[in-house]
């Protein structure tokens, strides 16, 4: 039937999620990094989700399409609540959503939405009348490596920090010696698809100009993955982007600092 149905400009679409939650039927999601609409039959038309994206990506058309399923709509949301709530380790769950569109890649946590910001607040005097409290250098959101959005405007001409998610925990001067001034993604070589990581970063490095990488890692074999995944990428995306290797401790030393050659 011919009717308005929503229409996304991947052009145009910079993948930050401002469209997802503005989607009270859920028929947006993101996926390698751009907005898609799951079903038509799970667009109302009505354009809410318009005024929300920032770069003009989205508009409604008047085009043939299968009618709007309320009854589609309410499985459709149940079941990404309880995909949500049962999902374990892994970054994201899958929905299939109709017989015409195969499993979609749905985020697990609804706050995978992008955001930028600043650096955080001024350290400030303990309560306990102790040290000063360190602020944060993080300046966005989300983080982890199969969350954010190839094309996030932080990425844009950026230095890249790629942290093994154990660093942060192990390394004391993660914010003030590693952080400060780069955009980051993190990740677990060990848990994770390394092929999946290299396919990512290789997109990030090509589209977003990335100036550098540094690869943050635990000094456990299995951390060495993140480096083979990063040179895999910078290799595929055809830049000699420099990239440096830094690696703590298990007690939380830093180990080693170098920068690895270009092929």
């Amino acid at each position: 039937m011919l009717r308005d149905v929503v229409i996304i400009d991947e052009s145009k679409c910079d993948g930050c999620g401002e469209c997802v939650p503005a989607c009270h039927e859920g028929a947006i999601r993101i996926v390698g990094g751009k907005a898609l609409l799951v079903a038509d039959l799970l667009c109302d038309g009505l354009g809410a989700c318009l005024g929300h994206c920032p770069q003009g990506a989205i508009t409604v058309e008047k085009r043939d399409a299968r009618a709007f399923d309320e009854a589609a709509v309410a499985a459709h949301l149940a079941a990404s609540r309880v995909a949500e709530a049962s999902a374990p380790a892994s970054r994201a769950t899958f929905l299939a959503v109709g017989p015409a569109r195969p499993a979609t890649p749905v985020p697990a946590c609804p706050s995978a939405r992008f955001s930028s910001f600043g650096p955080g607040p001024g350290a400030e005097p303990a309560s306990d009348g102790g040290a000063p409290a360190r602020r944060s250098e993080l300046t966005h959101w989300p983080v982890q490596l199969g969350l954010l959005p190839p094309a996030a405007p932080v990425l844009r001409n950026a230095s890249l920090l790629l942290a093994a998610d154990c660093v942060p925990v192990a390394f004391p001067g993660f914010h003030e010696q590693l952080l400060k001034g780069r955009a980051v993604v993190i990740g677990c070589p060990k848990f994770d698809d390394v092929k999946g990581y290299v396919e990512r970063l290789a997109a990030m490095i090509s589209g977003s100009g990335i100036r550098d990488i540094t690869v943050a890692r635990m000094e456990v074999p299995c951390c060495g993955g993140l480096v083979m995944a990063v040179l895999e990428a910078r290799r595929r995306s055809g830049r000699d982007l420099p990239v440096t290797e830094v690696i703590v401790g298990t007690r939380g030393d830093l180990l080693a600092r170098r920068d690895l050659p270009i092929d």
